[in-house]
């Protein structure tokens, strides 16, 4: 048994906010006692005073690269890194070698995270074969395997009677398609946001109308078909408007940001910097304002990272041949935080986007809530902590971040999955991975 005593319980899915207590046994969260923690428990006690008690983080989009990239990352490096991010639980993309859609792909990643893993891992499978947009999976298989939503990551479904046809599929079993929304047409032969940052340093652009296009025709198939879809990696103003039109017309589509939307703007590719080369890519001010704007009022409903580790071989190049993405886990959560300043998000409305919403969005059955009977995942952050974050504090195999140098405040300081310690920086509470 374990008791997790003393920690301010931010539990939005009970509406939780207080000093209290979690007792976890046999995986399971079996207890909850407010105010003073129990004299003399008989097992392990994590001493949480003065931190932050919160279900176990769950980060909906990640690449692990595992299985074909393990030079980049592997399903153990990346749930370490997740760890020490905070996250308790990852979902992953099907961009793999061979692509993740196969049962025995999904299979695969399921026994090696079991076997080997410091988080839970969701594997998300892929809409096509191949994710070359010609013929779809087989969804149920690939459920039946543990694949918990379905996407062609870093490709979007590019015909849109082949995404119609998935989405009515999917619907009569109520599962998920992630889309990553990018009109290939507009968007091909750019390396950055179409805008000033990227004509002074000739680098070809990328319209803000290249994901907005696709978000619109994705809504638009969603209410065709009735199906579930989810807009990954929203970066424009419009973008997020389209997502706020689609939930008041009361369709099946949410959404989700990534922190260096809402942190960083196309500025950061001074220099021919190429670790702020993403795809979506970063956009102008206006556009990070209005994805602030739509954490705030609840339009957007997730913040994943969209880990994406990269060698150096394909980064330290000229940018137009750079690989796109950075490594996100261990930075996703103190960047979060700095939502917080001045009071519009709340502790609990942080949760509701790293935690609570993930766990809906995905159907992920006890997790994102500490109430009693689920599943013993819990994060335990410390909210004054202040650090810088640096190279050597990277767990990835990969050190693609723009984030070098920065001054964070908030970290997490203990990760429990199924009750057991993947991550401690508490004394006397030694993580056991």
């Amino acid at each position: 048994m374990l008791l997790i005593k003393q920690g301010r319980v931010i539990d939005p899915e009970s509406g939780r906010d207080e000093t209290g207590n979690i007792v976890i046994s046999a995986g399971k969260i079996t207890d909850y006692l407010p105010g003073e923690a129990p004299k003399n428990f008989d097992g392990t006690v994590i001493d949480a005073a003065g931190h932050w008690v919160l279900p176990g983080l769950i980060d909906m989009h990640v690449h692990l690269r595992d299985p074909g990239f393990e030079w980049k990352e592997d399903i153990r490096s990346g749930t370490v890194a997740a760890a020490a991010g905070g996250f308790s639980s990852v979902a992953c993309m099907a961009n793999t070698s061979p692509v993740n859609d196969h049962a025995e792909v999904t299979r695969y990643i399921r026994e090696k995270a079991a076997s080997q893993g410091a988080a839970n891992v969701f594997p998300v499978a892929a809409v096509t074969r191949g994710m070359e947009g010609k013929e779809m999976t087989d969804f149920a298989e690939l459920f039946e395997a543990g694949a918990v939503a379905f996407s062609d990551d870093g490709k979007p479904v590019r015909n849109a009677l082949m995404l119609r046809r998935a989405l009515e599929y999917a619907r009569a079993f109520d599962f998920l398609i992630m889309e990553h929304a990018e009109d290939h047409d507009l968007s091909e032969g750019g390396a950055a946001n179409e805008g000033w940052a990227a004509l002074r340093l000739g680098i070809p652009g990328i319209p803000s109308a290249s994901e907005e296009v696709a978000i619109a025709r994705d809504i638009l198939l969603a209410r065709l078909t009735g199906g579930r879809i989810h807009i990954q990696h929203i970066s424009t103003k419009m973008g997020v408007d389209l997502l706020r039109m689609a939930k008041k017309a009361g369709l099946r589509v949410t959404g989700e940001t990534a922190p260096h939307y809402f942190t960083l703007t196309d500025a950061a590719i001074e220099g021919y910097n190429t670790n702020a080369k993403m795809s979506p890519p970063l956009r102008g001010e206006e556009d990070r304002m209005a994805i602030l704007e739509g954490i705030v009022d609840g339009t957007i409903d997730a913040i994943a990272s969209d880990h994406a580790p990269h060698d150096d071989l394909t980064k330290r190049c000229e940018f137009t041949a750079a690989s796109n993405g950075i490594i996100g886990l261990e930075t996703a959560l103190p960047l979060s935080m700095s939502l917080l300043a001045g009071g519009k998000v709340t502790p609990a409305r942080l949760v509701e986007l790293l935690s609570v919403s993930p766990a809906r969005i995905l159907g992920l059955k006890g997790k994102g809530s500490l109430r009693k009977g689920s599943d013993g995942d819990v994060t335990i952050v410390n909210p004054e902590d202040e650090w810088e974050f640096q190279e050597s504090d990277v767990r990835s195999k990969s050190r693609n971040s723009p984030f070098f140098g920065w001054k964070m405040k908030g970290r997490a300081f203990a990760v429990l999955c199924g009750g057991r310690v993947t991550h401690s920086l508490l004394r006397d509470v030694a993580a056991d991975v």
